[in-house]
This record gives structure tokens, C-alpha cells and sequence, in this order.
């Protein structure tokens, strides 16, 4: 007998052909499966930055757009009370920058009532005596609280002219006599006398100058000799300046018709002419001397006082 061929047992081999082949597969899903889980953790990745950069900013925005939007309480603001102007209570009279407008306004009696108040409080030492010679009649004042301009040194020519005691005469037309005014401008100081000399100068002529009857460099002796060479039709000084001229003969009042006070002008700390002891009481001492107190009111060659 012959003997048959042996051959390989084929459930062995073919189990293990399956095993290899389910190894391969199963690699093979396993590398798939990491291919794919690791771009979608870095593309997740980045997105979560962005998510919480997204909201860092968001909140960032947030915070400006509250500060940018802030709602204006435009009921808050009105209901606000509006700040008052300032106002100057330095003095109880209607003062507006260099004018005291209140001097203006008085008449004659007033005018007279404020002369002696302001007499009483800067001299109170005075007998009433005393006071009664320093007081000023009330027919010796000229109402002017008809004159509209505003009593600044610009319209005190204008003044001058409206209140002209003879109508329709040159102010500028000065007396033949030498030292002879037929005005007289009384101020608080020499500065503002000066100041005054040159408003005046459209009445002054190469005949007539305008008399500069103050202390500020101009010696006594010098304005004496200034008026006993001069004709002159308009003077403006202070008071004691002008009380030394008239004392000394210079100054003379044969053809004074006007007096007038420079009351309205208030210097940098608010102080007129009525207001300064060492101003007020040489104004006094002026208007009451003898020689013009018995010419107030008087019809002939009398003298009116005026307060500019």
C-alpha cells in the first residue's frame, strides 16, 4: 500500500491568519482614531483662548461703554443753583467801575444833607458849632441830575457847557485880568486833577491856559507866579492847593461864577471826594470861606456849586 500525502492542518493556519489580520485592523483604527482626535484638540484649543480672550475683552468694552455712556441727569444739572455774579457791596451806592452814579442823582438838599453826614462821621471831635460853619447851604447847589451822560472825564466839557451860568458864552473866553477863572474843578488828588486838565483842553487857547492849581511837582511858588502872568478861564486843582492861591492873592475870585466838585469819580479801593477825612474837610474849609460863602445864591456875582 502506498502511503497518502500529509497536508497542513487548514483551522490552524487560517485562525491564525485572522488574528494577524484583526491586530493590523485594529492598529490601524487605533492610528486613525489619534490622527483624528489630535487636530480637533488643537483646533479646540485656540478656540477656548479665543472664547476667553473674546470675554476679557468683552468686559473690557463693558467697563468704556459705561464710562463713555453715561447718562447726562440733565434734571440734576438744571435743579443746580446758577452761581450769583459778583457784586461790589464795598460801598451802599450804585457804583460802576470809576463813577459813584448815586452823586448825580441828588439835588440840592440832598446834596447839602450829604455834605454835613459825611462831616459828622469824618470829624467827630467837631462842636456842632464847629459843624455849623463847615455846612454848605443847599441853594448854593445847582441841581444837575437833568445831565444824562455818564459822568466820566469825556463829557465833563459837555457838562460844562450845559450848566453854563451865562448862555451862549465861550467857555474858553478867559477874564482880561491875569489869575482871574471864571470855573473852578475841584478834585480828590493831583493825578486826577491832572487828569482833568487835559479833558479840558479843548477850551484851552494859546491866551488861556487851563490853571493847574495842585502840588504834584508844581512848588506853591511856581503856581503863583504861573497865575500872576496868565490868563486863565478854567482852573482845576485840589482843595488845599487852591485854599494856599486864593490866601495868597493869586488866585482871584472877582469873575468866578462856577464851582465844580469832581464827586462822582471813586478811585481803585471805592473812596470819593466825600469819603477821605484828609480830602473831605479841605473841600469844606474851601467852599465856606467868607469870600464865597456870602456869594452862594447871591444875584449878583454870585457862585453855583456843582457836583460832576
Amino acid at each position: 500500500m502506498s502511503a497518502e500525502p500529509t497536508t497542513p492542518n487548514p483551522s490552524g493556519l487560517a485562525a491564525k491568519v485572522d488574528k494577524k489580520r484583526k491586530r493590523q485592523a485594529e492598529d490601524s483604527t487605533s492610528k486613525e482614531n489619534k490622527a483624528e482626535s489630535a487636530p480637533t484638540e488643537k483646533a479646540d484649543g485656540p478656540s477656548k483662548k479665543k472664547q476667553k480672550n473674546d470675554k476679557k475683552k468683552g468686559k473690557g468694552k463693558g467697563k468704556g461703554d459705561k464710562k463713555d455712556k453715561k447718562p447726562k441727569d440733565d434734571g440734576a444739572e438744571a435743579d443746580k443753583p446758577k452761581p450769583k455774579p459778583k457784586t461790589n457791596d464795598s460801598k451802599e451806592t450804585e457804583v460802576k467801575g470809576s463813577v459813584d452814579e448815586a452823586i448825580g442823582k441828588m439835588d440840592g438838599r440832598l446834596l447839602a444833607d450829604h455834605f454835613v453826614q459825611k462831616a459828622k462821621r469824618h470829624n467827630k471831635e467837631l462842636t456842632a458849632v464847629e459843624l455849623s460853619d463847615l455846612s454848605v447851604p443847599d441853594t448854593a447847589f445847582l441841581d444837575t441830575s437833568s445831565f444824562n451822560e455818564a459822568r466820566q472825564l469825556g463829557s465833563l466839557p459837555a457838562f460844562i457847557k450845559a450848566f453854563n451860568p451865562t448862555k451862549g458864552s465861550d467857555p474858553s473866553k478867559a477874564s482880561e485880568e491875569k489869575g482871574t477863572p471864571h470855573t473852578l474843578v475841584v478834585s480828590s488828588a493831583a493825578l486826577r486833577a491832572a487828569d482833568v486838565v487835559r479833558a479840558l483842553r479843548t477850551f484851552q487857547t494859546k491866551e488861556s491856559p487851563i490853571g493847574k492849581l495842585f502840588a504834584k511837582h508844581i512848588k506853591l511858588g511856581e503856581a503863583k507866579q504861573f497865575l500872576e502872568r496868565a490868563r486863565v478861564a478854567i482852573g482845576a486843582g485840589t482843595p488845599a492847593r487852591i485854599s494856599d492861591l486864593i490866601d495868597s492873592g493869586s488866585l482871584k475870585l472877582d469873575e468866578l461864577k462856577t464851582i465844580i466838585i469832581d464827586g462822582s469819580y471813586v478811585d481803585q479801593k471805592q473812596r470819593g471826594i466825600f469819603d477821605m477825612k484828609e480830602t473831605h474837610l479841605p473841600l469844606l474849609q474851601l467852599l465856606t470861606k467868607p469870600e464865597l460863602r456870602e456869594r452862594y445864591g447871591a444875584k449878583e456875582k454870585g457862585i453855583q456849586l456843582l457836583v460832576f
